[in-house]
């Protein structure tokens, strides 16, 4: 044991973590926090909002398969986090958030910056923890990374009053830990696997549905196995994009609202669906008591309540994806050597995929969202990594944007925050700084969390804000007139700012692009450069994106445009 006092213990039980970067900002309640943080072992990187803070820490964490970790203060401070930790939770993403608090004897007496935040995050964490004495915060760090990181993964709440941050006592750091009433499973049952074998083996028009899952357990190897023994296609969901290479000749893409259409046609005709690490949404199924009828359905997931909770399905395989597959890869291998890869099931996908490459035209103007980012993958190394902000430019992404390089590729799915894709970009270049980082944007969503230029620009974190400007809250816009017969309300930018000045004013680079020929230059100069670009892309106002399933209809019902 030794003597310290509860903050330096804070930053000691994170060393012993291996946490190398934390992304916060300062205030009164953790300040001893901050100034034991002086001596700390490990980068900190001072936000400009505690929101970009979570999103930085989601987007660290989401390459590096590792709780990504945000400090910020009491009351507004630890509030702004709560957007960026309901977008983990939703997401399945670990993190642990650490908040200062008031001092114990002036909690619940509405003192300064007090705010339950306890009781505020709990729905969207998966634990929250308040030491009440120093010598707890040690075990309550090792307890909120192992529940964060096992199982299903997801945010963690360290909520630290500033008397127990001064305080001091014998500390005690433990190597192992045991969480009352958690215990996620692992393995899975392999009576349960065999039945899969089973069904796979009879189907003759087998799907596999790739979800976030597959990303979290990085099974990337073992899910193309499957599908390379069973010359079964592959979709994903919006979650699960990158989980299986888009130029593999089995791949499909996204299904889903706004998945490809050859997708979305043929998961209905498919009489036996492989789920790994899906869980059925309705961005991605649509109605529920549609998809699926007449069909065999295997779901793999390491969450157990997810198991029929919006499908019934044949056969539950709960446990780590990636074992599950590693398991199903072997037991596959004894029975089937490898389906003909010249089968009328793989003939299907084909002609689907020529089908609609013929129907869906692109607008005839030069420079279109799908040209820019066909143009943005034509030039980006294969293992770039990419995020994208909420809306359109999400949705164009989906469609036009193939990830290559599994695990490259996050957005904001469950939750759909706008602002995430920007402090994202710059947690994820901080996780992975050798390759380049894209975060392909809309300007509604960009100007929610612009002023992380300041962090790229600082920390020298440099990334490419790859922006289709229309001046719109586009995809609302789209739904106004769709929907509402061009009633448009609450949507125009009116030209505000200018993003070229805005990059600028940060120190950053920016490049205004108007055609496709503009645009490559602008992105060949982006790769080069060791600072922030934001390219600031025109876009036409009434570009919409198609396909797309209208809310309420099923995936029979997308409509092509």
């Amino acid at each position: 044991m030794v003597e310290m006092i509860g903050a330096k213990a804070l930053i000691h039980a994170l060393e012993k973590e291996g946490v190398d970067i934390v992304f916060g900002l300062p205030g009164g309640a953790n300040l001893p926090i901050y100034d034991a943080l002086v001596d700390a072992n490990f980068r900190h990187i001072l936000v400009r909002h505690e929101q970009s803070a979570s999103h930085m820490a989601d987007g660290y964490a989401r390459i590096k398969r590792k709780a990504g970790v945000c400090f910020a203060t009491s009351g507004p401070g630890a509030t702004n986090l709560i957007t960026g930790i309901a977008t983990a939770h939703a997401d399945s993403s670990p993190m642990i958030a650490v908040t200062g608090q008031v001092p114990l004897a002036m909690i619940g007496k509405d003192a300064f910056q007090e705010t339950d935040i306890i009781g505020v995050a709990n729905p969207c964490t998966k634990y929250a923890f308040q030491p009440r004495s120093a010598h707890e915060i040690p075990e309550t760090v090792k307890k909120a990374f192992y529940i964060a990181e096992s199982g299903r993964p997801g945010p963690v709440l360290i909520d630290i009053p500033k008397d127990v941050q001064q305080s001091s006592a014998d500390m005690n750091f433990p190597e192992l830990i045991k969480v009352r009433g958690y215990s996620p499973v692992v393995d899975a049952d392999l009576s349960q696997l065999g039945k899969s074998v089973e069904i796979l083996l009879n189907a003759e028009r087998p799907i596999i549905m790739g979800g976030g899952g597959v990303i979290l357990s990085g099974a990337f190897s073992e899910l193309q196995a499957v599908a390379e023994i069973l010359m079964a296609p592959v979709v994903t969901t919006f979650k699960g994009k990158g989980s299986f290479p888009e130029n593999h000749p089995l791949a499909m893409g996204p299904i889903g609202m706004h998945g490809h259409a050859e997708a979305n046609k043929m998961i209905l005709e498919a009489d036996c669906i492989l789920a790994v690490g899906a869980r059925f949404s309705d961005r991605s199924v649509g109605r529920y008591d549609e998809f699926g009828r007449g069909m065999s359905i295997i779901h793999m997931d390491v969450d157990p309540a997810e198991i029929g909770k919006n499908k019934s399905v044949d056969v539950a395989v709960i446990g780590d994806v990636k074992s599950s597959l590693r398991t199903l890869v072997k037991m596959l291998s004894k029975v089937i050597v490898k389906k003909d890869q010249d089968n009328p099931w793989v003939r299907r996908r084909k002609e689907l995929i020529d089908h609609y490459a013929e129907t869906l035209k692109d607008y005839p103007r030069d420079l279109t969202a799908r040209k820019a980012l066909k143009k943005l993958r034509e030039i980006l190394p294969a293992n770039s990594i990419a995020t994208t902000e909420v809306g359109q430019c999400q949705m164009w992404a989906s469609l036009h944007f193939d990830v290559i390089s599994p695990g490259t590729f996050f957005s904001s799915t469950g939750l759909g925050t706008m602002g995430f894709g920007f402090p994202a970009s710059i947690g994820a270049k901080a996780a992975r700084p050798v390759v380049p980082v894209v975060d392909i944007a809309g300007d509604g969503s960009f100007n929610m969390t612009e002023n992380s230029l300041a962090v790229s620009v600082l920390d020298n974190l440099p990334v490419i804000v790859f922006l289709m400007n229309n001046y719109m809250l586009g995809m609302v816009a789209q739904w106004q007139r769709t929907f509402y017969n061009r009633r448009y309300s609450g949507v125009h930018q009116r030209n505000c700012p200018d993003y070229v000045k805005i990059a600028q004013a940060y120190g950053a680079q920016g490049i205004k692009a108007q055609s496709l020929s503009e645009l490559e230059k602008a992105i060949r100069s982006a790769l080069k450069m060791e600072v922030a670009t934001v390219i600031d892309i025109i876009i036409d106002p009434e570009e919409d994106v198609y396909p797309f399933v209208i809310p309420g209809t099923g995936l029979k019902d997308m409509v092509t445009g």
